[in-house]
């Protein structure tokens, strides 16, 4: 990393806590149906549960730590990787997951429900490490038209930015394996209301 960069490494992240703009799930929400009842194991304060609550669903929010200011509701503490059965009636999980964890996120969260939903940059697409998810398991990706507003780390006390530095996305895999060779959807859409 260059001199005076302002960005930690993954070390100095602790937990990784990067509160979701309320913008990036209403547009899920407009383009992307989901079930009734919805598993947010990544809660952090309840950004995402929260917008998916107004919206209507029923939201079991989990997070590992439990952070000040928090929505009420919100099960602490709870380490997701530790977690063997979803909570009843949760075949779909929408989340932020912590940025050094994501691929073990996704993996561990196809083992126990149908569909898993999960904000990423656009730059997860690629990479070896996680060839087993895209090339099998993941169906769609909905990509931001315009870049999200900022999201910054639980203490950052660096330069506040307007706007992401990279492309965001919600990838959505699915546990049932894509057929060999058969097309994972690239859709955009907007983060913007409309």
């Amino acid at each position: 990393m260059r001199q005076g960069a302002d960005r930690h490494a993954l070390a100095e992240r602790k937990d990784d806590l990067y509160e979701t703009p309320p913008e990036a799930t209403r547009a899920l929400l407009r383009v992307q149906p989901l079930p009734p009842r919805i598993w947010e194991p990544c809660a952090g304060r309840g950004a995402i549960a929260r917008e998916l609550a107004a919206a209507g669903h029923e939201v079991v929010a989990f997070d590992l730590v439990p952070h000040p200011g928090a929505d009420p509701g919100i099960v602490t503490p709870v380490d997701f990787l530790l977690e063997r059965q979803a909570p009843e009636g949760c075949d779909c999980i929408v989340t932020n997951p912590p940025y050094k964890l994501a691929d073990a996120f996704i993996r561990h969260g196809l083992t126990l429900v149908p569909t898993v939903i999960v904000l990423l940059r656009l730059m997860a697409i690629e990479g070896a490490g996680r060839s087993d998810l895209i090339d099998r398991h993941l169906v769609r990706v909905w990509a931001g038209i315009e870049r999200l507003p900022a999201m910054h780390r639980e203490g950052w006390t660096g330069n506040r930015l307007r706007g992401a530095g990279a492309p965001f996305a919600w990838f959505v895999f699915s546990a049932k394996p894509r057929p060999a060779g058969s097309p994972v959807e690239l859709m955009r859409m907007s983060w913007r209301e409309p």
